[in-house]
C-alpha cells in the first residue's frame, strides 16, 4: 500500500515539477507562488484588520476582530503545534534530495519535507476564514492551492507534503474553534451559513 502511494506522489510530481523551465514568466509565476504568496495572503488579513476599524464598518467591528483572532489561532495551531513537530520528528527528504534531474526554482534546506509549513500556514488561514465568512474563503483555499501547487512545481515538496498541510490546516481549524470557546463565543460550525447571515 505504501509503495503504491509512494508511487502516485512520485508520478504526480513529476508532472508537476514538469511544468517548471518551460519559460521565464511562468517561472517567476512559480516562485511567486511557492515563496510570496502566503504572505499576501497573511497582508490580506492584516489589511481586513484595519478595515474594520473604518466608521462606516463600526457595526461589525467586533466580530470581526474575533474572526481574524480565531484565523490567526488556526494557522498557529496548524503550522506550530501540528506541522512542527511531525517535521521534527520525522525527516522527509524533499524531491530534490531524492530525485535526479529534478528543476529546484526554490532555494530550501534539506529534510523536513512533511508536512508543508507552507500549506499548513495557508490552509490554516484559508479553513480560519470559512468559518466565518464562507463566500470569502473561496478565494482563501484558491490562494492556499496555489502556494501548495507552487511548492511542487517549484521542486521543494511532494503532493503528499501539501495534502498533510492542507490536513493539518482543516484540524488547526477545529481545534482553534474548541480553545475559542473557552475565551469568547465561537465561530458557528464549519460552512453553516453565508457570510452576510453572519454579519
Amino acid at each position: 500500500m505504501m509503495v503504491q502511494l509512494h508511487r502516485v506522489d512520485l508520478i504526480a510530481f513529476r508532472i508537476f515539477n514538469g511544468l517548471a523551465g518551460r519559460s521565464h514568466v511562468g517561472d517567476a509565476l512559480i516562485r511567486f507562488c511557492a515563496g510570496y504568496l502566503l504572505y499576501v495572503m497573511i497582508a490580506g488579513i492584516m489589511l481586513f484588520v484595519a478595515i474594520t476599524f473604518l466608521s462606516r464598518l463600526r457595526a461589525s467591528r467586533q466580530k470581526n476582530i474575533k474572526a481574524a483572532l480565531f484565523i490567526a489561532l488556526s494557522a498557529f495551531i496548524a503550522r506550530v503545534a501540528i506541522a512542527e513537530p511531525i517535521r521534527f520528528l520525522w525527516h522527509r527528504e524533499r524531491p530534490f534530495e531524492s530525485l535526479a534531474g529534478v528543476r529546484q526554482l526554490v532555494a530550501h534546506p534539506n529534510g523536513a519535507s512533511f508536512p508543508s509549513g507552507h500549506a499548513s500556514l495557508a490552509f490554516g488561514i484559508a479553513v480560519g476564514v470559512a468559518y466565518y465568512y464562507p463566500k470569502t474563503s473561496i478565494v482563501f483555499f484558491a490562494v492556499a492551492m496555489l502556494v501548495g501547487m507552487g511548492r511542487i512545481v517549484a521542486g521543494v515538496h511532494w503532493p503528499s507534503d501539501i495534502l498533510g498541510g492542507a490536513l493539518a490546516g482543516a484540524i488547526g481549524a477545529f481545534l482553534a474553534r474548541r480553545v475559542a470557546a473557552h475565551y469568547f463565543t465561537p465561530p458557528p460550525p464549519f460552512f453553516h451559513g453565508t457570510d452576510e447571515s453572519r454579519g
